[in-house]
């Protein structure tokens, strides 16, 4: 039996994971990261448009704030996030993205002077005044008052990960890839690492710690069409729900991309619509602003991917070999922007489509669909990152819920999230690992390795005449016809009977090859089983939250239910025998709500059965608001009164910003 001991341990590579573990080693704390590939090829560098963050030094974000930030997130989510969380999030977002400055992250900068954007496809010139020149620049995303969303060009995710990846290895956390989480070791209620195997060798060991972070991303890979890295199969979040005492969180919650190209996939940036771009249909008729006179292209994501399908089921779609699509036209914004503040858009596009998106007119329009790109729910946790059942386990990022985006997550928060989650979460799991020590018996470590050593014999033993392969594949495709953008009770009723054969075939299957090392077969016999359970949390919460909220849309229920569903999914999955996961509901406090529920502003009104607290809190908000302004209050001071948070370190200090009072 091969033990690694450690203070923190950190499950998962990419931006968060690391982030996290440099918090820890900064409060003198040993911590090991474990990633699948290495962490410079982490999911996290796929992002691209940018990260938000409520500077307010452009000209087109002058007077952004927290305030702002907290709204547009609120709303966003379909008032279906943790708003103390919303809270932390948009207070520490700038720190962040000025750590991330220091660190070497080479942010476009404001150059002052006049400019030519597009603006609601037609060119506007805008002037940046001589005092923000050289400050951190932003551009427009979609469901924000302001221009808040902070990039480096197109590749933001990129540079983001090198920075803090060269910050983990200058403060000597001790980064191990090729490694996969199989389990977690737990005992009375406390997790205390996890079984490990190594992918190169095969071999199985034990990592015990102090405290567990599980920093894995998302789960897209359950559906087959989404613009989520292979390694994105949600198997962080399956080896907590296999613990059976800690909980997933809002798994219906699955967010669909607008524009990734057909037929690859791969994601073009929101920032292609925020810097101007167009969405054209079969005629090349500019069909959103039909849909949403507002905000056009620039609504949130779940309501411009319900748009285009809609417009596709009016007749409006462009056919292709690959299904119909629509188009994006970035053309319209000239070749020296593309060239420089889009280049991985149109390398993309050159590369996987033999189309030059610089190019004037039709030619240079990019085929996109919607798509699967981002997972809402995750492991659930309170504010601190802590799960809320299984003391010591944390966990942060997309494998999370720590529940700021609820219901639809607005572009540029999730990659704000990964630091600012690493910054606050790490902190408190830092302090975590500090005040408690590993008191796990050896003899409990080599329980659980012995467990997945018998499992994976099992696995090899196997002689049914099911193939793993085509279980994934049906698996993924029932994902997407049945549990996509559109949804409704009988298919959904089928993909829950249907997830659950497959997961029962999953032990009827035989791997052709006994090897324990180097057999990709045997590697998805003990991954697809996992991706199952995470799939039939998303279908069977899918399937019984009936009404439509954020990026879950019930046909048969159009309206968002406050009445009734002013809550949060729980899965768990206590039986290990069973087919299917276990769901309760825990209830959001409207009483505790700085922004009571209310219109969403996109769509029709009347679509919503109201809450009858909505409207008392309401009135309680505007006494203490228009009490507290009356006494000559600040902003601060009335958002504390509202609704208090806390935040670790100094981060709870005030934001400063250019022009500021």
């Amino acid at each position: 039996m091969k033990i690694n001991y450690c203070d923190a341990l950190v499950i998962g590579g990419g931006l968060a994971g690391l982030r996290a573990a440099v918090a820890a080693q900064k409060k003198g704390l040993n911590a090991i990261v474990l990633s699948l590939v290495p962490v410079k090829r982490s999911h996290s560098a796929a992002a691209q448009g940018g990260m938000q963050a409520s500077l307010g030094n452009s000209k087109m974000s002058d007077g952004d704030n927290e305030d702002l930030h907290f709204a547009d997130t609120v709303k966003g989510s379909d008032w279906g996030c943790d708003q103390e969380v919303a809270r932390m999030f948009v207070h520490t977002a700038p720190k962040a993205i000025r750590e991330l400055a220091s660190w070497g992250v080479p942010w476009s900068r404001v150059e002052s002077g006049t400019r030519e954007a597009v603006i609601n496809a037609k060119k506007t010139t805008i002037t940046e005044e001589e005092d923000r020149h050289g400050l951190i620049t932003s551009r427009d995303f979609g469901g924000t008052k302001k221009w808040r969303t902070c990039y480096t060009a197109d590749a933001t995710g990129h540079t983001m990960l090198f920075g803090v990846a060269n910050e983990a290895l200058k403060h000597d956390v001790d980064i191990r890839d090729r490694k996969e989480a199989l389990s977690l070791i737990h005992e009375d209620g406390r997790c205390y690492g996890a079984v490990v195997r190594d992918l190169i060798t095969g071999e199985l060991e034990a990592y015990v710690s102090k405290g567990t972070c599980i920093a894995t991303g998302g789960y897209g890979r359950v559906f087959r069409q989404t613009t989520n890295a292979v390694i994105c199969e949600g198997t962080g979040a399956a080896i907590a729900l296999e613990t059976g005492i800690a909980t997933l969180s809002n798994m219906e919650a699955v967010q669909f991309h607008p524009t990734p190209i057909v037929p690859s996939g791969i994601l073009l940036t929101e920032g292609c619509r925020g810097d101007g771009g167009i969405l054209r249909d079969v005629d090349g008729h500019r069909f959103m602003p039909d849909y949403e006179p507002e905000k056009k292209e620039l609504a949130s994501r779940d309501v411009v991917s319900r748009r285009m399908i809609e417009h596709i089921r009016n007749g409006k779609g462009v056919p292709s070999p690959y299904g119909e699509h629509v188009w994006l036209d970035i053309s319209i914004l000239g070749r020296e922007h593309i060239e420089k503040n889009l280049r991985d858009v149109q390398e993309i596009c050159q590369i996987f489509n033999g189309i030059d998106p610089a190019d004037e007119g039709k030619k240079g329009w990019a085929p996109v669909r919607p798509m699967q790109h981002y997972s809402m729910g995750g492991i659930r946790t309170k504010p601190t990152g802590e799960a809320t059942r299984l003391n010591g386990l944390f966990a942060c990022g997309e494998a999370s819920c720590w529940d700021m985006h609820g219901f639809n997550r607005l572009g540029g928060n999730s990659v704000s999230e990964t630091v600012v989650a690493g910054m606050i979460i790490g902190n408190y799991f830092a302090d975590y690992c500090l005040e408690n020590d590993v008191t796990i018996p050896t003899s409990t470590v080599q329980k659980f390795i012995d467990e997945q050593d018998a499992y994976l014999e099992e696995i090899l033993s196997y002689t049914g005449n099911e193939d793993i392969f085509r279980i994934k594949r049906r698996m993924q495709d029932i994902m997407d016809d049945q549990v996509g953008i559109f949804r409704s009770g009988e298919p959904l009723k089928a993909a829950v009977e249907e997830l659950k054969e497959l997961l029962a075939k999953t032990k009827q299957i035989t791997v052709k090859s006994k090897e324990r090392a180097g057999n990709p077969e045997l590697e998805e016999a003990y991954r697809v089983p996992k991706m199952l359970k995470v799939a039939l949390c998303v279908a069977k919460g899918a399937r019984d939250r009936t009404e439509s909220r954020g990026a879950h849309y019930r046909e048969d229920y159009l309206k968002r239910d406050d009445a009734n569903w002013m809550n949060r999914t729980l899965c768990s999955w206590p039986n290990p025998d069973e087919l299917e996961p276990t769901i309760e509901y825990a209830d959001l406090d409207i009483m505790k709500m700085e922004m009571p529920p209310a219109f969403r502003g996109y769509g029709a009104k009347g679509m919503i059965i109201e809450n009858e607290l909505s409207i008392k809190r309401q009135e309680e908000v505007d006494s203490i608001t228009e009490k507290l302004e009356a006494e000559g209050k600040d902003r601060h001071e009335i958002q504390d009164a509202l609704m208090p948070f806390d935040l670790p370190m100094n981060y709870k200090e005030k934001n400063e910003r250019a022009g500021d009072k």
